[in-house]
């Protein structure tokens, strides 16, 4: 078993409307037609598909969708949604499960590489990737970038939502790089619902360090899924990586 936490079914239950500004079209849509520019005819692999955010859409683009998610109480709310023979799931985690398919394109978005909490693990996961790709397929993952630039010297946590219904801040320790998110949401009638997520924050250079090591060669780098150019100031990147074509 990974470090990964393994989302229960309180979590599973809120998690499209806690997480309902990643499923807005201004958000989704150009995710899946970036991804889908580079799956072609497919298929394609998410690993930790969740809910299917990401995977059905594409998957009504006509492109063939496998998932492999590690919490089962979240593949039954993609299942509420989709049949299996619209996105078959496959229940393990991103680091060894193995399929015996080969994809055009194997995709991790929205920080879940984080959810793996030991750097070896995190390799594993590229490795992983790169065992499922046709010659000449993509691995594509969407991190955030370490919020380390907006640490001061002994500060330990940094805000990244205040709004009158929820406070989210993450602490951060730089020398183990784990990362804590702390969610609170108000709720109606006064109360407080809380959950805590544990990760592995990553750098891009290290990213790239592991796709080396899976045999795995940069294509691009960008900002996020419109391809805004990569700068120091950006707070995230889509990166794409390419396996050998022989």
């Amino acid at each position: 078993m990974v470090s990964s936490d393994v989302w229960g079914e309180s979590t599973a239950a809120t998690y499209d409307e806690d997480s309902a500004a990643m499923f807005a079209p201004e958000a989704l849509a150009p995710t899946v037609d970036f991804l889908a520019e580079l799956a072609g005819p497919g298929p394609a692999l998410e690993f930790a598909v969740g809910t299917g955010r990401v995977a059905i859409p594409l998957a009504r683009r006509g492109i063939p969708v496998t998932g492999i998610e590690l919490s089962e109480p979240m593949v039954a709310r993609l299942r509420e949604k989709v049949d299996e023979d619209v996105v078959p799931v496959v229940v393990g985690d991103m680091a060894s499960t193995q399929l015996s398919g080969r994809f055009t394109l194997v995709y991790l978005v929205f920080n879940t590489l984080s959810n793996l909490r030991t750097q070896a693990e995190q390799v594993a996961c590229f490795r992983n990737a790169a065992r499922h790709l046709v010659p000449g397929g993509r691995f594509v993952i969407e991190l955030q970038i370490p919020p380390l630039r907006r640490l001061p010297p002994g500060q330990t946590a940094v805000p990244f939502e205040v709004s009158e219904h929820r406070l989210g801040f993450d602490t951060v320790d730089p020398a183990t790089q784990q990362l804590v998110s702390h969610h609170y949401w108000q709720q109606p009638g006064g109360t407080v619902r809380h959950a805590v997520g544990h990760f592995r924050y990553v750098w891009p250079a290290e990213c790239d360090l592991m796709a080396q090591l899976a045999g795995l060669t940069l294509q691009e780098r960008v900002a996020d899924w419109t391809r805004t150019p990569f700068t120091a100031d950006s707070t995230a990147h889509v990166s794409v990586w390419r396996s050998p074509s022989r």
